[in-house]
């Protein structure tokens, strides 16, 4: 049986990030598991070196596509010392999916995630506020044609439906006030793509533009501006409701989609009633929120329920490798890689976003994740392989039976199935012991590990997170 302290932290790290290595387990293991969530949820807004992606990844210099701006996410993803400044970032651009295939704007891609990696554990007011500020998502849901006595509701039908309270919850005259009150929030036209390349949009605030007449929303009355109808919205129980729902669903257990939730109750209510609950006692304080998710005893009994998401998947098998210690040129293909697995970063389907839970498994889709992970570790003289191979001659390792545990040790702590089991074993078994005698057994060994390691990785368990 493997050592609960140890899999409860991978967990937790799984769920807080992209996972973690063996070594940096064995040391997070050694430390109270509030004290960790304590560091998660106060993360340092450093950027590292982030000059060192840029030196050795100049794709980064054109910023009209967001290929090159999803590999270096994923590289963040992998290798942040602050994890869930960058899942944060991730939960948000589901929930606040925005996409590049409608602006076409590539300098606002990265510049929207900066935003969420920011603000992602601030109160839900100023993330609200830096949201309704963004270009591109003022560019997304029309808020740009939104003027004094011609109001485009889209943002605001969106703000009330899929970011802050969900359906059933307000009227279409408050979604009417909502969008009169968001009158004027715009950005300056940005310099024309050709011949120099992309340029910044701003944020401003048109007061000529605005509509300041007395507004009704939500049950107040007032000449209310954007910023009043956040404040607003933020005082609900059912924002608690319902960003403590999108919590859950993104860093506990799969839920039904969004879309669902008006006519389905949440598979666990208690749980996203203590979400809302730290959610209102705080004020709309994020952190707050994601301090009793990760504490609660809930969180840590829903080992292996949800589904990885893409972007999950390719940044955690990068962790397990050991491939991505430094940026690489292949960093420009991930976005096309997550894309066949299902997920264009910064490309969303719809304002909806994902599909996620179940939905992200596919015979297609199983077979891109299968195939890309694997490979990472086919390699004998990959850094995780031979970190793998270094723990199997610590530990004197030498039956088949030892590899596989040892493996599903260093891959998770990964509980797995009868039947997965007697397959891994199975597959282990062919060449009998394992020996550390010569360089010529060290290098058996090595291409056993790996073997050992490719199949845990397309092992059905494994897709969970």
């Amino acid at each position: 049986m493997f050592d609960d302290q140890r899999a409860l932290v991978a967990h937790l790290m799984r769920r807080a990030g992209a996972g973690v290595t063996p070594a940096e387990l064995d040391e997070l293991a050694k430390r109270p598991y509030a004290e960790i969530v304590e560091d998660l949820i106060n993360p340092t807004l450093d950027e590292g070196d982030d000059d060192l992606v840029f030196r050795y990844f100049p794709a980064l210099a054109n910023s009209d596509t967001p290929w090159p701006w999803s590999g270096r996410w994923i590289y963040w993803m992998a290798n942040s010392d602050s994890p869930l400044r960058e899942k944060m970032a991730l939960f948000w651009h589901h929930v606040f999916a925005t996409a590049w295939f409608k602006s076409e704007h590539g300098p606002s891609m990265p510049v929207h995630i900066q935003m969420f990696r920011e603000y992602g554990l601030a109160n839900m007011r100023v993330l609200l506020l830096e949201l309704s500020r963004d270009p591109l998502m003022i560019f997304w849901l029309d808020n740009v044609e939104s003027v004094k006595g011609a109001p485009n509701e889209n943002y605001g039908r969106e703000l009330l439906e899929l970011f802050s309270m969900g359906v059933g919850n307000y009227t279409e005259d408050d979604i009417k006030a909502a969008a009169y009150s968001f009158t004027g929030w715009t950005f300056e036209q940005p310099i024309p793509l050709y011949p120099h390349g992309g340029y910044p949009a701003r944020f401003v605030y048109r007061d000529d533009l605005h509509d300041d007449s007395e507004k009704e929303f939500l049950g107040q009355t007032g000449a209310f501006n954007g910023d009043d109808i956040i404040d607003i919205i933020v005082q609900q129980p059912a924002t608690g409701r319902f960003i403590g729902r999108h919590l859950y669903n993104f860093f506990v257990k799969d839920e039904p989609g969004v879309s669902a939730w008006s006519v389905t109750e949440p598979g666990n209510p208690e749980a996203v009633a203590e979400l809302a609950s730290a959610f209102m006692e705080s004020d709309g304080d994020l952190r707050a929120v994601m301090r009793v998710l990760f504490n609660a005893e809930w969180f840590k009994e829903a080992r292996y329920q949800r589904v990885k998401c893409p972007a999950e998947w390719v940044a955690g098998a990068y962790k397990l490798s050991g491939k991505l210690s430094m940026p690489q040129p292949e960093m420009w293909n991930l976005h096309m890689t997550m894309g066949a697995m299902g997920q264009s970063l910064m490309d969303p389907p719809s304002v909806e976003g994902w599909h996620t839970g179940k939905e992200w498994i596919d015979g297609g889709t199983l077979m891109e994740r299968i195939n890309f992970a694997s490979k990472l570790v086919s390699d004998p003289s990959t850094p995780g392989v031979q970190e793998l191979v270094s723990r199997l001659q610590e530990r004197g390792v030498s039956s088949p039976e030892e590899l596989v545990e040892a493996t599903l040790d260093f891959a998770g702590p990964l509980e797995v199935s009868d039947n997965t089991r007697a397959a891994l074993l199975d597959a282990a078994s062919e060449g009998g012991a394992l020996s550390f005698d010569d360089e010529e057994a060290i290098e058996s060994t090595g291409k056993r590990a790996a073997q050992a390691l490719r199949l845990v990785i397309a092992s059905p368990e494994y897709q969970f997170a």
